[in-house]
């Protein structure tokens, strides 16, 4: 499982060539042009990771190239990770410099307070392993003909087929959630046509071995995996045959002719028609804080997996997979109107749609892609989707692969609630209740805080630390300590679109009210009496003093406080409800009223840093002072208008041209904003065609798409997935507590479609059509019986309903 070599080819050459075979094909009748909606294909097998078509379980990922004589899958779990629990007090003495970095802040000494920040540092969190490869060796003679390799959305099923001398061949590759496997079927149209052998290799510590026709792979992942951003360090990947989480995969394969025959390291097929391989794996990974170690041997968990789908007819299998995959999948549909665009392989789409052509179902297509990878990525009780998801095939992944909490896990979950995905937001909120522990003693030791706290970086471990390795992190990055405000506030959305109060009393509340206790003590006064945090750094930003230093660390930063405006108010909505902490509840309040508030610019923005200060980078791909826009609650343009300008102004002076991340984010924040056609223009940037160069670093020339539809950060990261999905449904509703919005951002070229599925806060489910960019009819649904607040187009209606039954309403 190795980095592929770099390859460089002509773009805007290619697009040439394929735009001119698109117009032939647009000769065509428009009957004949069926491009789809759900369905990604592709012309030839992958060459590059960026090019594979990827499955999962929630746990178990694979990432399949689809080769002809050797196809390579690479295989990942969900909790394979370097590194062993967090050790407490990694720092005991950190919290002894904090008055210090205060008082030089107090003075205007910026540059001492970046150099004191240094001291407010812990460890690096662990990396996320790559398990394996499987390849599968054919003895193709000729040049194959008809070659297709698709993923199906619909089914979660990735196919490949070909033609080799009038034989035709197929191949058929899912991964079970009810039985825990993943599952290949290969046939061919000819009897005995079949020769091919399965062997297995890893990047990690390993051995491989057969046994009753069964091939095994056993090893363990490193107890420590640098992360790639620190170069060439000496022992960046480290083994201990003592430590480390262990794996076992397993391979056994069913045929119903022909033989098989075991090798020492291998399994072969010969004189087969159809043949069925059983993948299982599994890991000795049994929490954040129990150590692997000394955890049963992951092999009876594999091999009980493996015998047990080995015994069930291929057919049933697929049943059981579809039927439970599908009840996801299928709440949420999304229809943008007719398309004229032909019918070519994804990544040829790609390359037409960024040269401006129309394609309404790859808009759609890519909108349910993130809907698909969030479902095969987050299934895993405590384990959330990381920064690649679960698919990975490097020992020191891009930024580790690992949970980035100053913005790229958040992203991750923006669309799960709103597209109907709710199930899969547990994870994350487990992980949550995970990092609260290890948090509150990062808190006491290095901010000498009551309640939980966490860091810029966390893992499996739930590691809650500030990074940078104890003094050598920038404070550009390594000292921001907001990620677990940010998150406490994925505890209150899951709330309030579920209306689950026993969630918010039994889990949500108390997680809840640890963060905003750290916020509490966190908070200090300035010299107006406002209360600011300090010290504050803007996620990976930089400002410009009025005295031309160039620095991280200052006091009062607009993110920190509109995180910690958002919990504070969350926690006391939270206390009103379920009719509790009285006392607590005015604390809350009278702090929300003492908070710093939003200032303008001069240039008309909103300002980022406490004063007017220029920034380091003016087009910056981080925009985390307009958190208060998005995700928060806090600016809209009907009650702050002239806050919601700012944050426009903000927008302009960043410009569009940014990494895929930075641009779903965006997205969502014009939504806000209900500038629909500015919103769907970087959309359309986002699918923007990005030929895959392994795992190359460039943020030149912004973010885009790879040619199997994962975002091109570059490299590769989920969270643009993610946050693209979120925005399109940020585009056709928007909610709070008290009301929902209906096509509030509706592009001009979206001027027909429709949305069922789709859910909003208060615990709310709407389908909704749209004709000549008019709202036809909106029918919505609650569990629950009460009022309804509809806003559209400037007209509100309250709808009475009745819970559990379904109203039509015809707003014309």
């Amino acid at each position: 499982m190795v980095a592929l070599p770099s390859k460089t080819i002509s773009l805007t050459h290619k697009m040439k060539k394929i735009f001119l075979s698109c117009l032939l094909i647009g000769l065509l009748p428009i009957g004949l042009l069926a491009q789809s909606n759900h369905v990604l294909w592709y012309s030839k097998p992958a060459t590059y990771f960026e090019e594979s078509l990827v499955l999962g379980n929630g746990k178990m990922g694979a990432s399949v190239f689809g080769g002809l004589n050797r196809d390579q899958i690479y295989l990942n779990d969900a909790t394979l990770w370097s590194g062993e629990p967090v050790p407490d007090h990694i720092n005991p003495e950190a919290h002894t410099f904090l008055p210090s970095v205060r008082e030089a802040l107090k003075g205007d000494h910026y540059a001492l307070a970046d150099s004191l920040n240094h001291k407010l540092q812990g460890r690096f969190s662990q990396s996320y392993a790559p398990l394996g490869t499987l390849f599968l060796d054919f003895n193709h003679q000729d040049e194959a003909k008809n070659y297709r390799r698709e993923l199906d959305l619909e089914t979660a099923i990735s196919t490949v087929r070909y033609e080799i001398q009038g034989i035709k061949y197929k191949r058929e590759y899912f991964i079970s959630y009810p039985d825990q496997v993943m599952v290949i079927r290969i046939s061919s149209s000819k009897k005995g046509a079949l020769d091919f052998g399965i062997r297995l290799s890893s990047l990690l510590s390993r051995e491989i071995s057969t046994n009753l026709n069964i091939l095994t792979l056993r090893g363990h992942a490193p107890v420590k995996a640098e992360p790639s951003y620190r170069g060439n360090l000496k022992d960046a990947v480290v083994f201990d045959p003592t430590k480390g989480t262990r794996f076992t995969s397993m391979v056994k394969i069913k045929t119903f002719d022909g033989h098989i025959e075991q090798k020492d390291s291998s399994l072969e097929v010969h004189e087969a028609t159809e043949a069925t391989l059983y993948i299982s794996i599994a890991t000795s990974f049994k929490g954040y804080n129990q150590n692997p170690v000394k955890q049963a041997s992951p092999d009876l968990q594999a091999f009980q997996n493996l015998i047990k789908a080995y015994g069930k007819p291929f057919p049933r299998m697929e049943q059981a997979h579809i039927l439970n995959y599908k009840k996801y999948y299928t709440s949420f549909h999304l229809d943008l109107g007719p398309s004229t665009a032909p019918d070519l392989p994804t990544n040829e789409r790609l390359i037409r749609y960024s040269l401006g052509n129309e394609d309404k179902n790859l808009e759609v297509l890519y909108c349910q892609f993130g809907r698909y990878l969030l479902i095969s990525s987050s299934r895993t009780p405590f384990v959330p989707a990381n920064l690649q998801g679960i698919w990975n095939p490097y020992i020191r992944p891009p930024w580790s692969s690992n949970y980035t909490l100053n913005i790229n896990l958040e992203e991750n979950y923006w669309l799960a609630e709103s597209t109907h995905l709710s199930a899969m937001h547990l994870p994350l909120l487990g992980f949550i209740k995970n990092l609260s522990k290890t948090g509150a003693i990062t808190a006491r030791d290095f901010y000498n805080a009551r309640g939980w706290c966490a860091g810029h970086n966390s893992d499996i471990w739930a590691m809650s630390n500030p990074v940078g390795d104890f003094g050598q992190g920038s404070p550009v990055w390594a000292n921001w300590n907001m990620g677990g405000t940010w998150l406490s506030t994925h505890l209150w959305e899951h709330y309030a679109f579920t209306q689950d109060r026993e969630f918010l009393r039994k889990e949500a509340y108390p997680i809840m009210k640890g963060a905003a206790e750290f916020c509490l003590d966190w908070l200090v006064e300035d010299k107006d009496h406002f209360l600011i945090s300090s010290p504050s750094t803007s996620p990976e930003n930089e400002y410009i003093s009025q005295d031309g230093y160039k620095g991280a660390t200052f006091y009062g930063g607009t993110a920190d406080l509109a995180m910690i405006r958002e919990l504070l108010t969350d926690t006391y909505k939270a206390c009103e409800i379920l009719g509790k902490d009285t006392r607590f509840k005015d604390i809350l309040k009278n702090t929300l009223s003492r908070l710093l508030p939003y200032h303008v610019g001069k240039k008309g923005n909103l300002q980022e840093w406490y004063f007017d200060w220029e920034d380091a980078d003016p087009k910056h791909r981080h925009q985390s002072h307009l958190f208060g826009l998005f995700p928060g609650h806090q600016i809209t343009p009907e009650e702050n208008p002239v806050l919601a300008n700012a944050c426009r102004k903000t927008l302009e002076i960043k410009g569009d041209e940014t990494t895929g991340w930075s641009k779903g984010w965006r997205i969502n924040l014009w939504a806000r904003l209900e500038d629909g056609n500015h919103a769907y223009k970087m959309y359309r940037e986002l699918l923007k065609y990005v030929e895959p160069d392994g795992v190359r670093t460039s943020y030149q020339n912004g973010g885009g798409t790879y040619p199997n539809l994962f975002d091109a950060h570059p490299p590769f990261q989920i969270d643009g997935n993610f946050g693209g999905s979120a925005a399109v449904v940020e585009m056709l509703v928007q909610s709070t507590d008290k009301e929902i919005h209906l096509l509030p951002a509706l592009p001009d070229a979206w001027d027909r479609g429709s949305v069922k599925g789709i859910c909003a806060r208060g615990g709310y489910t709407l389908s909704l059509e749209w004709d000549h960019h008019r709202l036809k009819n909106c029918s919505l649904m609650s569990f629950q019986s009460g009022n309804c607040r509809l806003v559209y187009s400037g007209k509100v209606k309250t709808v009475k309903l009745v819970g559990g039954q379904r109203k039509v309403l015809n707003w014309d």
